[in-house]
């Protein structure tokens, strides 16, 4: 098969573009040929053609531009025709809006799909206009997304692959981080955004001293889009606010946070809803202790006190009732995470993640798939 993807930006910097690139390091292993473009340059194309893929960037611009769009539309439908892939994946909601168009003047319109890696709502124009584009299918991170999106009119077929995780290596690299021995380390990875809810993790930081029980939060990322500075710029106050100066760690961002996750004896996603939680695997796949929201994505991996715990909300109340579970039992918070990891090896790796998306693009060449 002869894949093209397009991908809306030329940084590697969340789960989604992590995901990604494990897709297209394992299509040559599944017998497939992966092509990529990408609609804003950046080190990740430059990444990819090193490695010997082939690469186009297409500058689009913003969706404020119409003509920067109209042109896009057209250069990519150029590409389609010069290159004919066997199917072509948008990834994304934001490069959909490129390539269904582009699909259609190229006419590929029964062999384009998209990627939803979010969770979909109605009240997002964007969300429900790209949803009304041409599409085979649409492809989803988890269940709660698959909902999400086949509740959106013309409520489109989709399909379910869970993302992956990279198998830690053996020897990595220590980070410089000097964090206090006798204190449990608990940490979040992500942007700084509101949704990711590192404020929520401090006030429950707070919460749990007020019960007798200190812990030191490392918080791992930065605001890697620009998007929420003003939230960024918000938690060294609210830390100092809180008189937690000395018991946390901000890192800014970091090119790869596994070595950092790896210092943490419990991981906390506070995201409500999670769309999935990739970063979850990352602390399963190293036998850390996980805690998430009873939401989204993290519900349909990690079965509550066996392989994580689940909190109610992402309220700060319920994030420490949820931490001190793991706080009152080393014992406990030590074979949750050996239990984490035996579920991560069994189905949660980047060669399973492959498997399971290649065999549902595999699918999608049938003839008699592309007229559902």
């Amino acid at each position: 098969m002869r894949l093209l993807i397009t991908a809306p930006w030329g940084e590697r910097l969340g789960g989604a573009e992590e995901m990604l690139q494990m897709a297209i390091e394992g299509a040559s292993a599944a017998g497939h040929e992966v092509e990529i473009v990408f609609f804003e340059p950046g080190p990740w194309p430059d990444e990819l053609r090193r490695s010997g893929v082939h690469v186009e960037v297409l500058s689009a611009g913003r969706l404020r531009e119409p003509w920067r769009v109209l042109a896009t539309i057209a250069r990519l439908a150029r590409i389609l025709r010069r290159r004919r892939p066997d199917l072509m994946l948008n990834w994304m909601t934001k490069t959909h809006l490129y390539g269904a168009p582009a699909a259609i003047l190229a006419g590929m319109r029964a062999r384009v799909l998209w990627w939803q890696h979010g969770i979909p709502t109605r009240r997002d124009w964007l969300d429900r206009g790209v949803s009304l584009l041409p599409s085979l299918v649409v492809g989803c991170s988890s269940q709660t997304s698959a909902r999400a999106q086949a509740a959106l009119f013309p409520h489109r077929r989709t399909f379910v692959v869970n993302p992956g995780a990279r198998v830690p290596a053996s020897q990595r690299d220590a980070v410089p981080l000097q964090l206090p021995a006798e204190t449990t380390v608990v940490g979040l990875v992500g942007r700084l955004q509101p949704w990711k809810g590192q404020d929520r993790l401090l006030r429950a930081q707070a919460i749990l001293r007020a019960r007798g029980q200190e812990i030191h939060t490392l918080i791992v990322g930065g605001d890697a889009y620009g998007l929420s500075s003003a939230y960024a710029d918000s938690l060294p106050a609210l830390i100092a606010g809180l008189g937690l100066a000395a018991a946390v760690t901000m890192t800014g961002q970091v090119p790869d946070a596994g070595p950092y996750i790896e210092q943490m004896d419990i991981l906390v996603n506070a995201s409500d809803p999670e769309p999935f939680g990739i970063v979850l695997l990352e602390g399963m796949a190293r036998g850390v202790a996980v805690v998430a929201v009873d939401s989204g994505g993290p519900q349909e991996f990690i079965t509550d006190r066996k392989t994580g715990v689940l909190a109610r909300s992402g309220e700060p109340e319920a994030l420490a009732d949820a931490l001190e579970v793991l706080l009152d039992s080393p014992e406990l918070c030590r074979s949750i995470g050996q239990a984490a990891r035996a579920r991560f090896m069994a189905e949660y790796t980047e060669a399973a993640m492959c498997r399971r998306l290649y065999r549902e693009l595999e699918g999608l060449l049938d003839p008699a798939a592309a007229e559902r």
